[in-house]
């Protein structure tokens, strides 16, 4: 039967499991986790947001995306400012 050590996942090691409704997928390698009512779905999530953890796709918002989304670009912080310590 194969297994999986929590000490040493090999490359590309997923978890998945059922919680209630939901399928909740986790990449060992990025700790990136996602869910979905399917198990295709939680999958399929979790291909998209290791991809977006890894900067593979997706882009930083322009402002104009902002404003459209209602936000102030101007009154908004960015990552160059200091983290709160629980962030650190």
């Amino acid at each position: 039967m194969a297994g999986s050590s929590k000490e040493s996942p090999r490359p590309g090691e997923i978890r998945l499991w059922r919680e209630d409704d939901w399928w909740i997928a986790t990449d060992v390698e990025t700790g990136v986790t996602t869910q979905g009512k399917s198990r295709v779905d939680a999958l399929e999530n979790l291909d998209e947001a290791v991809a977006l953890h890894k900067g593979e796709i997706g882009h930083e918002p322009t402002d104009a995306e902002l404003r459209e989304l209602g936000i102030d670009p101007e009154a908004t912080t960015t990552r160059d400012t200091d983290r709160p310590d629980f962030l650190k």
